[in-house]
């Protein structure tokens, strides 16, 4: 196992160089930071020549990347163009936010995920399982903004008009330090993400379910008398989490990115709203810091991932 952790950690190595390469070629052709002073009458060329310098967008391409790259193997993601503030400092403030809000809805949504798949393969084409196959198909199909809109209308705007018990939509400032103002501006940004991945979760655990509770070893465990609950949780839900394991492990590490539009939508200060603000700036440094973490974050535990499954499958090995 060690040796094959060892050879994946020096593809990692390559697989991260090829995707910094890509990511700083991206956001350098994605646009220019000092288009924005173009309007400004009061910035002559020669001003903007002499910001140009001081940013380092003077230089050459390879110097500006290995530079870059040479700092972030340091730990310095360098300093943001219009914030003045240091990148690590910036992802500091946010990424907490971030952790909070994703793994609230991956914990969620596992749970409910599980549950219903579970109960959607034993019941198999009866009523609860076509309303939970049409719950799915919805939930996957509606977009993350409009059900997050749709979220905010109703549970938001309505019930505040109605003089219900109304939710915020984050777009006033609040206390991040209180933790009720926390949690109640945290609901709604988690519910619609859920929604949607609790849709696409329950699917793949209904067909891996299905696929298991065929098996001989399955009906050769009820054939010695088990019990169905025995059979279930014991003999077929271990091998039908496999498939699951794999997307749960894939979808951490974009955890750390966040939810662009979610945040976005409910004004929620994470890295997904960070990522949005200063990919419109053409904020290089805050941009390439983000990608750079998230890029880690995937092919770090793409291994962790294949590690896992030896200890979910035994039959599994690694060489």
């Amino acid at each position: 196992m060690w040796s094959y952790i060892a050879r994946r950690a020096v593809q990692a190595l390559f697989t991260l160089m090829i995707i910094t390469v890509l990511c700083f070629l991206l956001t350098r052709f994605s646009g220019d930071p000092i288009a924005q002073y173009a309007a400004n009458p009061r910035m002559s060329a020669e001003d903007k020549a002499a910001l140009r310098e001081r940013l380092g967008l003077n230089q050459p391409l390879p110097v500006q990347y290995f530079k870059w790259l040479g700092l972030a193997v340091q730990g310095d993601l360098g300093q943001s163009f219009f914030a003045k503030q240091p990148v690590s400092e910036m992802i500091a403030q946010r990424l907490p936010n971030t952790l909070i809000l994703m793994f609230t809805t991956e914990i969620i949504t596992v749970s409910i995920a599980l549950l219903l798949g579970i109960i959607s393969a034993v019941k198999q084409y009866s009523a609860v399982d076509n309303i939970i196959t049409s719950f799915s198909f919805i939930g996957y199909s509606i977009p993350i903004f409009f059900s997050a809109l749709g979220l905010m209308l109703i549970f938001a705007v309505q019930f505040k008009e109605w003089g219900l018990p109304y939710l915020p939509t984050g777009a006033a400032v609040w206390d991040k330090k209180d933790p009720v103002e926390y949690i109640k501006n945290l609901i709604l940004p988690v519910s619609a993400l859920v929604i949607v991945q609790t849709a696409g979760y329950s699917r793949f655990v209904r067909t891996s379910m299905l696929e298991v509770l065929g098996l001989d070893y399955v009906r050769t465990a009820r054939a010695k008398g088990l019990t169905s609950r025995v059979v279930l949780f014991k003999h077929a839900l271990r091998n039908a989490a496999l498939p699951l394991v794999t997307i749960v492990g894939l979808d951490i590490p974009f955890l750390l990115g966040g939810a662009i539009v979610t945040e976005s939508v409910y004004s929620w200060p994470g890295m997904g709203r960070l990522f949005w603000e200063y990919a419109q700036r053409s904020d290089y440094p805050v941009v390439l810091g983000i990608l750079l973490i998230v890029s880690t974050a995937v092919v770090a535990f793409t291994i962790i991932t294949d590690v896992l499954y030896t200890f979910v499958d035994p039959r599994i090995r690694l060489s």
